[in-house]
């Protein structure tokens, strides 16, 4: 996200004095319901579904979850990366590619 996206995000809990609601567990809590609401999308039809209505919903997803980033003091792409480290090293190329087994059974 840049930071212009993020600074709107930040003044719209700003300006409506919603940071006193978003405790970790509140916006944790809000990210899977949102996240629920995306996979209601896909609920009858893996091919068949509202592309808007999709979007509408990863937005909430990912504007809760910079919320719940700034509400820690977490940084995306410093997160991002870590957990990219660790999914290359429990995934390498030549034994995940194509495949779709868990790190454990590869």
């Amino acid at each position: 996200m840049n930071q212009q996206t993020i600074n709107r995000i930040r003044k719209f809990t700003e300006d409506r004095d919603w940071d006193q609601f978003h405790s970790p567990a509140n916006l944790a809590k809000s990210i899977v319901i949102e996240a629920a609401e995306l996979l209601e999308c896909f609920q009858w039809s893996d091919d068949k579904y509202d592309l808007q209505h999709i979007k509408e919903e990863l937005a909430d997803v990912m504007v809760y979850s910079q919320n719940l980033l700034d509400k820690l003091g977490l940084d995306a792409d410093e997160i991002i990366n870590m957990k990219m480290d660790q999914n290359e090293a429990k995934y390498p190329v030549e034994k995940a590619k194509g495949k779709a087994d868990k790190y454990d059974q590869l």
